[in-house]
C-alpha cells in the first residue's frame, strides 16, 4: 500500500469519527449546523468543485488529443470503431451485472422513507437523453436562474459532458482531416492537456482531505439508519466490481486468446495507482504505459485508445455503478421500476458512458442516469456522500478496462506485441523499458506520452 493509500484510509476513518463529534455536539444539519458540521461540509463540497472545474478542459483536450493521434496509425478507422465497440461490449456486460445485482440484492428496499416532496413520477424519456447530445454552445454551458427568498435572482453554470464531448469529437476530428495545418494547433493541445494533467494530480493530493468532509457530512446528515442502506450498497457494488473484474475480464481476455494471469500481473501498477488516486484521467500516464511497457500495444494506437478510454471507458462509474445506483434510489425511496426502465438504464450506460470524464464522471453519469429514468434526484446527494469509498473500486476497474481494450483490439488487429506482453514484469511492475523497446520498437510512432 503506498502512503498515498494509507492518507486515503486514514481519512476514512477521521471522517466517520468526525462525523459522530459533530452529531454528538447537537445541531440540525439543514436548520441550524454547529460549525463542526458547517466545516465539513464546506470541506467535502469544496473538494468536489475543484474536481468539477477540471472537467471541461480534460475532456476537450483528451478527447482532441486521442483522436488527432490516429494520423500516426495506419488502418485508424478501423482501430477506432473496433475500439468504440469493445467499450460498448465491456460496458454491456458490467451494466447486466449491476441490474442484476441490485435486482437480487435490493440493497435500498424497506428504509420505510417517503419520496421527496419534488418527486413528480417516473417517466423513461429516451428523447430526453438523445436530445442532450446536441451541443447548445461551443462547452456545453448552461446557465440556471432562480428567485431567492430575500427578492434576490441567483444565477449558477453548468455544463453537460456528453455536448462537450460531442464537439471536441468534431474538433478531434476535423483537425485529423486538415492534416498538416492542423499540427501547431495539435502540439497546443497536447501541451494544454499534459498542464491539466499535472493541475489535476494537485487536486487529487487533496483527497484526503476531500474524503474527511464527504464522510464526515454523510454520518451526521444521515444518520445510521441511512447508513445502513448505504453500507449494503457499497458491499453489492463492491461485489459488482469484483465480477467484472475477476470474471467478465478474465473471460473477455482469454476468448481474444490473451493470457489471463498476464493481464491481471501487467494491469496492477494501473490498478494500484486508480484505486488510491480515484482519478481516471490522473492514471492515464500509467495506464498508458502499462498498455504500451506491459502488453506490447504500439504507442501509436496506444495514444489514441487510451486518453480516448480516460474519458468514455468506464466500467465502474459509468456501467456497474449507475444501474446499481438507480436500483438503489428507487428502492429508497419505493418507487417501482419496469422493463422499460431497465432497457434504459442499458442504453444510457452503455451509449452515455461518455458522460464520464475520468474526474466527476460517475457524478455526472448517476445524474444523468436517474433524469432519464425519472427518479427522484436527491438520491445524487444521498450516494455523493459516499463516494470517496466506492471511487476507489469504481476507478481501479475503470483503469484496468481500459489497458485490457487496448490489448483486446492489438491482438485482434494483428499489432500486438506478443513477447512484451508475456514478459516478466520486473521493473517496479513493468517490463524493463529497454527491453519492451527491443520487443516492439518497430511498431512504436515517435509520440510523447500525454
Amino acid at each position: 500500500m503506498t502512503k498515498f493509500g494509507n492518507q486515503i484510509i486514514f481519512a476514512l476513518i477521521a471522517g466517520v469519527l468526525l462525523g459522530l463529534l459533530a452529531t454528538q455536539m447537537g445541531g440540525d444539519p439543514e436548520e441550524s449546523p454547529n460549525w463542526l458540521m458547517t466545516t465539513l461540509d464546506t470541506i467535502g463540497s469544496s473538494y468536489v468543485t475543484l474536481l468539477k472545474a477540471a472537467v471541461v478542459p480534460l475532456v476537450f483536450t483528451a478527447v482532441v488529443s486521442s483522436i488527432s493521434n490516429l494520423s500516426q496509425v495506419s488502418n485508424a478507422a478501423r482501430l477506432a470503431t473496433k475500439t468504440l465497440i469493445w467499450f460498448g461490449i465491456t460496458a454491456f456486460f458490467s451494466v447486466i451485472v449491476g441490474i442484476v445485482l441490485g435486482l437480487v440484492v435490493q440493497p435500498g428496499a424497506n428504509t420505510n422513507l417517503a419520496t421527496p416532496e419534488t418527486y413528480s413520477g417516473t417517466e423513461g424519456s429516451w428523447l430526453a437523453f438523445l436530445q442532450g447530445l446536441i451541443p447548445v454552445n461551443f462547452l456545453g454551458l448552461g446557465v440556471s436562474a432562480k428567485m431567492a427568498e430575500d427578492g434576490g435572482v441567483s444565477a449558477s453554470a453548468s455544463f453537460n459532458v456528453l455536448q462537450v464531448l460531442v464537439v471536441s469529437g468534431a474538433i478531434g476530428i476535423a483537425a485529423l482531416k486538415v492534416g498538416e495545418a492542423a499540427k501547431p494547433f495539435i502540439a497546443v493541445v497536447n501541451s494544454a492537456l499534459a498542464i491539466i494533467q499535472k493541475v489535476l494530480w494537485w487536486i487529487i493530493r487533496l483527497a484526503p482531505l476531500g474524503t474527511v468532509g464527504l464522510i464526515g457530512r454523510a454520518v451526521y446528515s444521515y444518520g445510521w439508519t441511512s447508513m445502513g442502506a448505504l453500507l449494503k450498497f457499497v458491499i453489492t457494488l463492491y461485489v459488482g466490481l469484483f465480477i467484472v473484474m475477476f470474471v467478465i475480464y478474465p473471460i473477455v481476455a482469454k476468448t481474444s486468446g490473451l493470457s489471463v494471469k498476464q493481464f491481471f500481473n501487467g494491469v496492477w501498477p494501473a490498478t494500484q495507482l486508480g484505486f488510491v488516486s480515484r482519478s481516471s484521467m490522473g492514471t492515464m500516464p500509467v495506464t498508458q504505459a502499462v498498455a504500451e511497457r506491459n502488453f506490447g500495444v504500439p504507442r501509436s494506437y496506444a495514444s489514441f485508445a487510451v486518453p480516448l478510454g480516460a474519458t468514455t471507458k468506464m466500467d465502474g462509474c459509468a456501467a456497474v455503478y449507475p444501474a446499481l445506483a438507480a436500483l438503489f434510489v428507487a428502492q429508497f425511496y419505493g418507487v417501482d421500476l419496469n422493463f422499460t426502465h431497465y432497457l434504459l438504464i442499458i442504453m444510457v450506460s452503455v451509449l452515455g458512458s461518455a458522460a464520464t470524464a475520468g474526474t466527476t464522471g460517475a457524478t455526472v453519469m448517476l445524474t444523468l442516469t436517474l433524469s432519464t429514468l425519472g427518479l427522484p434526484l436527491d438520491g445524487v446527494g444521498l450516494l455523493l456522500a459516499i463516494d470517496p469509498i466506492i471511487d476507489m473500486g469504481r476507478t481501479a476497474l475503470n483503469v484496468s478496462g481500459q489497458a485490457l481494450v487496448a490489448a483486446i483490439v492489438a491482438k485482434r488487429e494483428g499489432i500486438l506485441d506478443e513477447t512484451a506482453y508475456n514478459a516478466a514484469r520486473t521493473d517496479n511492475g513493468f517490463v524493463p523499458e529497454t527491453r519492451s523497446a527491443e520487443n516492439h520498437s518497430s511498431l512504436r510512432a515517435p509520440v510523447n506520452l500525454p
